[in-house]
């Protein structure tokens, strides 16, 4: 079976290439993959951030692979596939590094619902966006009804899947979805400089805001902050903030160690 999904590591970071032509599609297969990939640079020592794109300059995902969908229908007891499929895309979520998606093109579906697990998407400005999931008689089922509202806003998320129209990324980044628009063909050159900036700092550092940002979305202010308190005591044993101090105060780049 032919591999389709590349990890490649370099200056602090990796890109994991989504590589399932023509249409880079996300199959089981894909899924598959990306979980084994997250999984190997879990515990790379040597990454602290990952860029994730499609092989290509069209195409980031075009959603689910509809040819297996055929077997599914009509089907009971359906439900805990589906947790499995939540379980991966959970655990890219949950990636204790930062996880940057480049969308070099068209974001559909599945596609869609893996970029929105990404801490932060960049997009190139050929690019196209949505669920059109509704078109087919369906409704995004990998997790996208969930993470899209909490950060585009329920009423346009709503919009998005109601009607299964694809934004822009000119219109993405005005609502929030992407964080930045590149001119075409320049979107890895920008991922690429912001995971090598990330990869330079350190990963007890990098992980604790991740949590502390995740995890607090869910809670109060005072709930949060009690946790960032927490982790913030943490951070405070570790080696690399000993490093940081101390170069700061003789006027130096830190050489931190991930410990």
């Amino acid at each position: 079976m032919t591999q389709v999904v590349h990890t490649e590591t370099q200056d602090g970071y990796a890109v994991v290439t989504i590589n399932n032509p023509p249409m880079n599609v996300i199959s089981s297969q894909v899924f598959k993959e990306l979980d084994q990939a997250f999984g190997e640079l879990k515990e790379d020592s040597a990454v602290n951030a990952v860029i994730v794109t499609g092989q290509g300059d069209k195409v980031f995902a075009a959603g689910a692979d509809i040819k297996e969908f055929p077997q599914l229908i009509g089907q009971s007891g359906l439900k805990a596939n589906f947790l499995e499929t939540h379980a991966i895309l959970n655990r890219i979520d949950n990636f204790e590094k930062p996880v940057i998606a480049m969308l070099n093109g068209l974001t559909f579906g599945g596609g869609c619902e893996v970029a929105l697990c990404c801490d932060i998407r960049i997009a190139e400005e050929h690019a196209q966006i949505g669920l059109p999931e509704i078109t087919l008689g369906l409704f995004p089922g990998g997790g996208g009804t969930q993470r899209l509202p909490r950060l585009v806003g329920e009423a346009k998320a709503k919009e998005l899947m109601f009607t299964g129209e694809a934004v822009t990324a000119a219109e993405a980044e005005k609502i929030g979805l992407v964080n930045k628009v590149a001119a075409s063909g320049e979107g890895m050159e920008a991922a690429r400089k912001m995971a090598k900036r990330i990869g330079r700092f350190s990963l007890p550092a990098l992980s604790r805001i991740k949590r502390a940002v995740d995890e607090g979305l869910e809670l109060t202010i005072e709930q949060g902050t009690e946790l960032e308190a927490g982790l913030f005591e943490e951070v405070f044993q570790t080696e690399d903030v000993q490093e940081g101090v101390k170069a700061f105060i003789e006027k130096r780049k830190p050489a931190f160690q991930n410990k």
